[in-house]
């Protein structure tokens, strides 16, 4: 069923579903071979070649598809499945993790051979925002190998693959024994790495357990019920300060961001980087009360997993979505871990392969 309104076309489908399309986004979408390049599907029509109020002559249901004639002489064709397929999501749906979350483990081997076992792997990571691997070799740098499932290792101004031990230079709390709270690294970039590798390479120490935090859990829960701080959190600036004594690094930005949808695109997060804040900042007060309510929702155990991270095991974040700790050890044994960073994206769209 076909009604030429104003300014759209109201479209109703035989599965019940109404489309109120407007006369632009009509031009802009044709399908014909004269709009879009065949072999590749790009399009190549540019929608300010014609009048913004443009109006078509005709309209047509038949065959499944859209036939829409214009004043220039010219006709779209659409597709109804294309128009169906525009409103779903190509990727795997958010999960909240449930009570006794802990990460699903996939063989390291088999994630960089099989390719239906890596896309079932990269799936589980984009919903849950985690997964581990075990069986990785013990080598150094193994990490590199990862760039066939996660693309190119995201370098920063410190090592490309860093190692944590307590024998190296201290430069942060994660090369002491002490309890790592719940944090994403690098805070103090605009645009923080959006995925952290964490390869144990040996483990032998008593304690140190590897915790997890579900970042958008807590944000999404605080936005419930606490909408005033979640806005307080999003729209005021912090800054986050990393260094050691041949870089530095240093960002001001909200510990939340969200998309144009209001959903969730990033959490960030870290005590250790944040750096003091101008007390005669407006809003100075209420920004420390929104801070103390996520902080102590961070920290509260119904948003966490925890468990031992085993020598050969390799645990893979969303570091934008979920924090990582460590509770203090005993420097009794060898304790060495590897880590580095990849981008999302990849692993977005490699989950679809």
């Amino acid at each position: 069923m076909l009604e030429v309104k104003k300014d759209s076309v109201l479209l109703s489908t035989s599965s019940n579903k109404q489309y109120d399309l407007p006369f632009l986004w009509l031009r802009d979408n044709c399908q014909c071979d004269e709009c879009r390049i065949v072999e590749t599907q790009e399009k190549q029509f540019l929608l300010h070649t014609v009048p913004v109020d443009i109006s078509p002559t005709n309209v047509e249901l038949k065959d499944e598809s859209l036939f829409v004639s214009w004043p220039d002489g010219h006709q779209s064709v659409i597709p109804l499945n294309k128009i169906e397929e525009s409103g779903k999501s190509r990727y795997p749906k958010h999960k909240p993790w449930t009570s006794g979350f802990t990460p699903r483990k996939f063989d390291w081997n088999e994630f960089l051979s099989n390719t239906e076992i890596a896309g079932d792997a990269l799936q589980t990571f984009v919903s849950l925002g985690v997964i581990i691997l075990n069986n990785a070799p013990n080598d150094l740098n193994s990490l590199e190998l990862l760039s066939k499932r996660f693309g190119p290792i995201h370098e920063t101004l410190f090592e490309r693959i860093h190692n944590v031990s307590v024998t190296g230079q201290v430069y942060n709390v994660a090369h002491t024994s002490k309890g790592l709270p719940p944090h994403n690294d690098f805070a103090s970039y605009q645009s923080q790495p959006s995925v952290q590798a964490l390869h144990m390479l040996e483990n032998e120490c008593e304690g140190g357990d590897s915790i997890i935090v579900d970042g958008w859990e807590v944000v999404k829960d605080l936005k419930k019920n606490n909408p005033e701080y979640f806005n307080i959190l999003r729209e005021f600036n912090v800054p986050f300060r990393q260094f050691d004594k041949n870089n530095e690094t240093y960002a001001e930005a909200p510990m939340i961001k969200c998309k144009s949808d209001g959903s969730i695109e990033s959490f960030r997060f870290s005590n250790q980087l944040m750096q003091m804040i101008d007390p005669d900042r407006q809003g100075i007060k209420d920004f420390y009360k929104a801070y103390h309510e996520v902080s102590a929702r961070v920290h509260d155990s119904k948003y966490s997993s925890t468990f031992r991270l085993n020598g050969g095991e390799a645990l893979i974040v969303a570091s934008l979505r979920v924090l990582h700790a460590r509770e203090p050890f005993t420097p009794n044994g060898k304790r060495h871990l590897q880590d580095a960073y990849f981008v999302y994206d990849n692993a977005l769209n490699n989950s679809l392969i």
